[in-house]
């Protein structure tokens, strides 16, 4: 049996994927998580086989918490699901160790492909996004590494920006992550600086372009 979790803001997909998944024999959902930090929470917690996470969520979006998931459940892989097929998006997700990208608009077709797929150890890429974009990505890896500036930004970084975007304030921010209120602020100026962004309009601008927050 494959124990499957899933994480995305918008229940109504999640129930429809878990629909789809449950109708299987060898498939079991596990879980339900609708912001990226309780996803990373919940599966340290059920080490499923296998999550299917959203790559823009609240609090924690999907690369980052598949950061998380790979030192805390090693053996859980993950599938993200979004709406992009630029090759940053693509590239970022595989670098963070996900083993499957699956586009939103064939989820429906192609989420019990991807959960085997993966569950065998295999990579999955939805059929919508040419091999040549994956195989620029993993295998040019130097060259692609200086084309994100999100490559400058620590990890605690990206959370800060992320949650900073998201309008939350520096208390509000440090009670989420066990910091100091100074520290969270010394920490959004590091990345402020290292982005060469000098307000939060522009801040915003900078992480729905790169994925890391939604839109809405």
């Amino acid at each position: 049996m494959i124990s499957v979790f899933l994480a995305d803001d918008h229940m109504v997909l999640c129930e429809a994927l878990r629909f789809l998944l449950e109708a299987q024999a060898d498939i079991r959902v596990v879980g339900i998580a609708a912001n990226g930090r309780e996803a990373a929470r919940q599966v340290q917690q059920l080490q499923p086989n296998v999550v299917i996470m959203d790559i823009s969520m609240p609090e924690l979006n999907g690369i980052e918490a598949a950061l998380q998931i790979s030192k805390t459940a090693p053996e859980t892989q993950v599938v993200i699901l979004s709406m992009h097929s630029t090759a940053e998006h693509i590239y970022r997700a595989f670098q963070a160790g996900v083993r499957g990208y699956l586009l939103k608009e064939s989820a429906a077709a192609e989420v019990v492909d991807a959960v085997r797929a993966v569950h065998a150890g295999r990579r999955y890429l939805s059929q919508r996004i040419a091999g040549a974009v994956l195989d620029d990505y993993l295998h040019q890896r130097d060259a692609a590494r200086t084309a994100s500036p999100l490559d400058r930004l620590s990890g605690r970084e990206r959370e800060i920006l992320q949650l900073t975007v998201e309008g939350k304030s520096n208390s509000e921010i440090a009670g989420i992550l066990g910091l100091s209120p100074k520290t969270v602020e010394t920490y959004r100026s590091r990345l402020m600086t290292k982005l060469d962004i000098a307000d939060l309009p522009a801040l915003t601008r900078f992480a729905i372009q790169h994925g890391l927050t939604p839109l809405e």
